[in-house]
């Protein structure tokens, strides 16, 4: 594979991402800069949730609410297995892992699922596309309070800088945005549904943003001195354990509730995914602005392996609905069968020492129709 087609096959944003960590590093903000910097994140964030809440329908939860079982899994996969993954896998390298990159991890498992990516693989699987819908934007609502509790709770005592205060800021930053952007959606909802590529842009834009911030702060404060090629390799394979456990769990757990293949997949693809905007923008609030650009990338990495293990899963899921829907629509075409003559009845063949005989039924009003009693 030549190398242009392997960058094809690579996500465009993580491209970005990697091209916004490569200006930190080179021209990471300092002083007034990192000032202005800190100042633009601050609006973006803010604009990011304002968008969050506009795009939100309040019937999304209410409908999400009335299907509470497939809803229960989901939140129990985000919000309860992934977290206690997140503690099994940790102590088990942490004798190789960065403590920093340990609490990355753990940040990683305590965060909520993504909308627009979860809606996408569930929609190309052919899974129940308003059931990802109603999943996603509950665990994303959900997860403005979950996820800085979950903090509290699993990471205050591991040094990580966060203090309960903090929740402040995530009242300030992300729920007021969020609330104003429910109220506005009435007047502006229209037409920001009409400009989905303009809100899109403002939502990696603000990303972007939040990414050269972090990683101006780290290099600025010599934290990426302490990681190493091999602390890099760790933090993927941990990414990629707690990926392919959730995705079999999840996978397993609905197929034993007994929930349709639909389901399914919603399931599967809803409780296994981690938001990257959300995320950074909440390491952002969570976090001292110096360890910021180490704790996000873990989920930078894991980013790009939900993108690419759901991309195939998504079309595995697709290849076997279109050969489903192929075989009952064999099975429901009639048989072409001539209305005059004898023909061959397929099935009823009889064999005689070296020859074979064919049996044959007559045609006409009583001709042998093979899948007649197939339900």
């Amino acid at each position: 594979m030549s190398f242009f087609r392997l960058l094809a096959r690579i996500d465009r944003y993580l491209l970005l991402l990697i091209a916004a960590v490569t200006l930190a590093t080179v021209l990471p903000a300092r002083g007034s800069g990192a000032r202005v910097a800190e100042i633009a994140v601050f609006a973006a964030i803010g604009l990011l949730f304002f968008l969050y809440g506009v795009r939100l329908a309040p019937r999304a939860v209410i409908d999400g609410l009335l299907h509470w079982r497939l809803q229960s899994l989901v939140f129990s996969s985000t919000f309860v297995l992934f977290p206690l993954l997140g503690l099994v896998y940790t102590a088990a390298f942490s004798r190789w892992l960065d403590p920093t990159l340990s609490i990355g991890i753990m940040f990683v498992c305590v965060l909520p699922s993504t909308v627009q990516s979860s809606i996408a693989f569930t929609s190309i699987a052919r899974g129940n596309v308003p059931a990802a819908l109603c999943s996603a934007s509950m665990s994303n609502l959900f997860g403005m309070v979950m996820t800085p509790l979950l903090v509290a709770l699993l990471l205050s005592a591991s040094g990580s800088g966060f203090s309960v205060s903090a929740l402040e800021d995530i009242a300030l930053q992300l729920l007021l945005p969020f609330v104003l952007g429910q109220a506005a959606r009435p007047i502006i909802g229209g037409w920001v549904r009409r400009h989905e590529r303009v809100t899109s842009m403002v939502d990696r834009g603000s990303i972007l943003l939040v990414v050269y911030a972090a990683f101006s702060a780290g290099m600025v404060a010599g934290v990426w001195q302490q990681i190493d090629l091999l602390s890099l390799a760790l933090v993927l394979l941990i990414d990629l354990l707690l990926l392919g456990t959730v995705l079999l769990v999840t996978t397993l757990g609905s197929r034993a509730a007994g929930f349709s293949k639909a389901d399914e997949i919603a399931i599967v693809f809803c409780g296994s995914k981690k938001g990257l905007a959300s995320g950074i923008s909440m390491a952002n609030i969570l976090f001292p602005a110096h360890a910021v650009g180490l704790i996000v990338l873990p989920l930078m990495l894991f980013h790009q392996a939900q993108l690419f293990a759901c991309a195939t899963l998504a079309q595995r899921y697709a290849r076997r609905a279109a050969a489903a829907r192929g075989m009952d629509a064999a099975l429901a075409r009639p048989a072409a069968v001539p209305t005059t003559g004898r023909v061959v009845a397929a099935g009823y063949l009889a064999t005689t020492g070296n020859q074979r005989r064919t049996a044959t039924v007559p045609t006409g009003p009583h001709q042998f129709r093979p899948f007649e009693n197939i339900s």
